[in-house]
């Protein structure tokens, strides 16, 4: 799970109604699919070290803002209730 300290049925009602972070979820698992398939290789060339950390670069950004956004929502549930 990407964001394992959160609510599965949260990540869900924010995947639904926020398009951004809809976005970036998938983006984020495209980003770890790449990854995965980098490690899996043996020796990395240099080439492939370089794209290796500028996707986990981007990978990490995303993440963030998932994080900054589910905490938007959270403040949001904890008004209305």
């Amino acid at each position: 799970m990407i964001l394992k300290e959160h609510d599965d049925n949260l990540i869900d009602k924010v995947k639904n109604e926020n398009e951004e972070f809809r976005k970036l979820y998938s983006e984020h698992h495209d980003l770890e699919q790449k990854l995965t398939e980098l490690t899996r290789s043996k020796y990395l060339t240099p080439e492939q070290e370089v794209e290796k950390k500028r996707l986990q670069k981007i990978k990490l950004i995303g993440k963030d803002k998932m994080l900054k956004i589910l905490k938007q929502y959270e403040g949001q549930v904890g008004i209305s209730q």
